[in-house]
């Protein structure tokens, strides 16, 4: 059954609707043919922002090809730069002045460790003084949670920067020697405010006081 509908009743239509809180849409005819439906495609793809986003990445690649404004960071040969508090693979510092470890084995970062995963050993030295004579951190446990550095009294143990950790053997994931600052890279501890931190005025202090510790 056909319904003829005149263009009276459709603009009744549309004056109903809008007081109710509808509107009726003014939507395009399909397109008949190839050549209209080509037309439609054209019409909607070509539009300046088109033109205005390739300009602009025209722009950066002929920066970068010529003018030496190349934002792509060349990994593992280049690395972006971490903030000093990134919490990434733990490091063990050492008294600048006699280069021995700082860590007193008092056990703190072991009770804390909510992820059960430091182990310390200590002994008596010939000094009666307590040494640590192993300590590991099973990374494949360790939550990076901070809570070791924050309790150690003697600011031994830091949150370092190197987040690269992969390896294929588990005795990788970690030993002392692994944390442990070189001699030779002392002076590139990247000291911390607290309790047991070398002061601004340290140097001054070693030349008049080399034997402190």
């Amino acid at each position: 059954m056909e319904h003829n509908v005149d263009n009276n009743s459709v603009k009744t239509d549309k004056v109903n609707n809008s007081k109710n809180g509808y509107y009726l849409i003014d939507q395009e005819e399909y397109p008949k043919s190839g050549w209209e439906a080509f037309k439609q495609v054209m019409n909607r793809t070509v539009q300046p922002e088109l033109f205005q986003g390739l300009g602009i990445t025209f722009k950066a690649m002929m920066g970068a090809l010529f003018n030496g404004e190349m934002h792509t960071t060349q990994y593992p040969l280049e690395k972006l730069p971490v903030s000093p508090r990134y919490r990434a693979v733990h490091k063990l510092y050492k008294i600048l002045e006699s280069g021995n470890d700082r860590c007193i084995g008092c056990g703190l970062c072991e009770k804390i460790c909510v992820a059960n995963c430091i182990r310390l050993d200590t002994k008596i030295d010939k000094n009666n003084r307590k040494e640590v004579t192993e300590y590991t951190i099973n990374l494949g446990r360790c939550i990076f949670c901070g809570y070791c550095a924050e309790v150690c009294p003697e600011l031994a143990i830091v949150h370092g920067g190197r987040y690269e950790n992969a390896s294929e053997q588990r005795a990788h994931f970690v030993l002392k020697d692994d944390m442990l600052t070189p001699i030779d890279f002392l002076k590139q501890q990247q000291e911390f405010e607290g309790y047991g931190a070398v002061s601004p005025n340290a140097d001054q202090n070693i030349k008049k006081t080399p034997t402190a510790y």
